[in-house]
């Protein structure tokens, strides 16, 4: 049998089909972006709230495809000396030394070695441009909306050309594009500029009946009432009025919570110990303590098929 681990996927049904095995269940849009930036070779530009599932569509793909994940995460502050390469000063220092206590040496030769790859410090930016047996990496550049504005300017090249010019060194270019995701919470816009080198996707909060298909192939052990019950809480809390509205994610960790803690099914007071599961705000917590978290709990059930 031919080992098909690392081809690409040959459609968009190929494309949820491979998602699909690695527990992640991607809508019809998204994984028809995901099928065109596998196809085209483009960066694919993933926006939208925390918690639905952008970041974990990379780990999924570079899982399904035996890729190498390569990961950025951003920062404010981010520059080119930690996306890219450095020069490793210490070595550098110590060649240094050396030449100068054995006398003799040849100036122009030992700067040509100081800079010359024995002693670049490859960060993940350049790693992914490298060559891998199995096939070029996944890179991930994670909350891009954490950056600023010139380090999207020093993006482009990588983005247009999948190259990136060392002064030193010279212009390195990838023999295969990497397979690029890039994120953002929306904390600001990224430039126009950007995102014309990417094909887009909105990543919205899933419905209900696609976000308790996804809780039941991550949480299989939880029962199907009270998957439906979380499922239908998390929902109806996302209509309130919210510091930080409770994703994907918190409602995976919800229910793995309410499972360590055996609960059968949703109660006031099961709720109000476990909110921290779902939410990360001392104010959000404490407008949901009391009769607010029995109040939800009954329209949410109301709002249950049958409820």
């Amino acid at each position: 049998m031919q080992d098909t681990r690392g081809a690409l996927p040959e459609d968009i049904d190929a494309v949820e089909t491979l998602l699909a095995g690695q527990g992640y269940l991607p809508g019809r849009a998204l994984a028809t972006v995901t099928f065109l930036a596998l196809r085209l070779g483009r960066p694919l530009f993933l926006e939208g709230a925390p918690g639905t599932g952008k970041t974990e569509i990379a780990l999924a793909l570079s899982r399904a495809l035996g890729r190498r994940l390569i990961r950025l995460q951003c920062y404010e502050g981010l520059d080119s000396a930690q996306a890219l390469c450095d020069w490793n000063f210490p070595a550098q220092m110590i060649a240094i030394r050396t030449a100068e206590a054995s006398g003799g040496a040849d100036r122009s030769a030992l700067q040509a070695e100081l800079f010359g790859p024995d002693y670049l410090v490859e960060r993940p930016l350049l790693q992914a441009l490298r060559p891998a047996p199995e096939g070029p990496p996944v890179l991930l550049i994670d909350e891009l909306d954490r950056t600023d504005a010139p380090f999207e300017a020093f993006l482009l090249e990588v983005l247009s050309d999948f190259q990136v010019t060392i002064p030193e060194i010279g212009t390195i270019r990838a023999p295969e594009p990497p397979i690029v995701i890039l994120t953002s919470n929306r904390t600001r816009e990224i430039h126009d500029a950007l995102k014309r080198r990417c094909l887009y996707h909105w990543v919205d909060y899933p419905a209900f009946e696609r976000e308790l298909q996804i809780l039941r192939t991550r949480v299989p052990e939880a029962s199907a009432a009270l998957s439906r019950e979380v499922v239908a809480f998390v929902q109806r809390l996302r209509t309130e009025d919210l510091f930080k509205t409770p994703g994907m994610a918190e409602t995976i960790d919800w229910a793995k919570c309410l499972l360590a803690l055996d609960v059968i099914s949703l109660s006031p007071e099961v709720i109000s110990d476990t909110l921290g599961a779902i939410l990360k705000y001392q104010d959000d917590i404490a407008r949901l303590e009391g009769s607010e978290a029995k109040r939800l709990l009954e329209e949410a059930r109301a709002a249950l098929p049958g409820g």
